[in-house]
């Protein structure tokens, strides 16, 4: 496959970079810096909310996967993180690749049908804006209807360590271990992410991905 990865240099879009790239994916990785995540990936850079810089990159691609985050500036996030989503729609449009799978956020996972982490008591407040921002950004992809997006939500802890290759998906309940726990590492987050690229198991709706 051809994949565009916006976001390519932060913690998650490298190790996606990685796990793409080792299983033989053109992968062309772009960033603001225009830096390569690893050697021998192709990068540039790039304003993913750039809806005509999106459609020039992605021409001929099979998808585009975004591992873009919310700001995290100290200012609301979430009507930049918004545009930039619709950039990367506009783009894919433009461009006519009808795949997308993006990264998503934790928070709006449900611990009980209707019930989001984030609206929990005890859920850390400087995490809410970022939280807040990925579900206004879930929502937007449900009201499409003529892109194949997925959109991946990791557990609630994520963090680098080692990839197994072991793990559970789900769809929008969090997924916790037999102590409660729900976490992932980012290693085997990308292994389900480029899983997801290649098997395109959940078509229009978010998945979750923990132990």
């Amino acid at each position: 496959m051809k994949i565009i990865l916006f976001g390519a240099t932060g913690m998650v879009g490298t190790r996606i970079a990685i796990e793409a790239s080792a299983r033989g994916h053109l992968v062309l990785a772009v960033s603001r810096s225009g830096q390569s995540p690893i050697p021998g990936v192709a990068a540039t850079a790039a304003d993913a909310s750039d809806a005509a810089e999106v459609a020039e990159l992605a021409r001929g691609a099979d998808a585009i996967a975004s591992a873009c985050v919310p700001p995290r500036d100290g200012t609301d996030p979430r009507e930049p993180f918004l545009a930039l989503n619709q950039g990367l729609v506009a783009g894919a449009r433009q461009a006519g690749v009808g795949r997308l799978v993006v990264v998503g956020g934790a928070g709006g996972l449900e611990v009980a049908p209707g019930r989001a982490a984030a609206d929990q008591p005890g859920f850390p407040e400087a995490y809410l804006p970022e939280a807040n921002a990925h579900r206004d950004v879930l929502a937007y992809y449900r009201s499409l209807d003529d892109l194949d997006w997925t959109y991946v939500s990791p557990a609630a802890e994520i963090a680098p360590g080692e990839r197994t290759g072991r793990f559970r998906t789900g769809g929008d309940a969090m997924l916790t271990d037999d102590e409660g726990h729900s976490r992932i590492t980012a290693e085997d987050y990308a292994v389900a992410f480029v899983d997801e690229l290649e098997r395109d198991a959940h078509p229009r709706s978010r998945m979750s991905v923990a132990y």
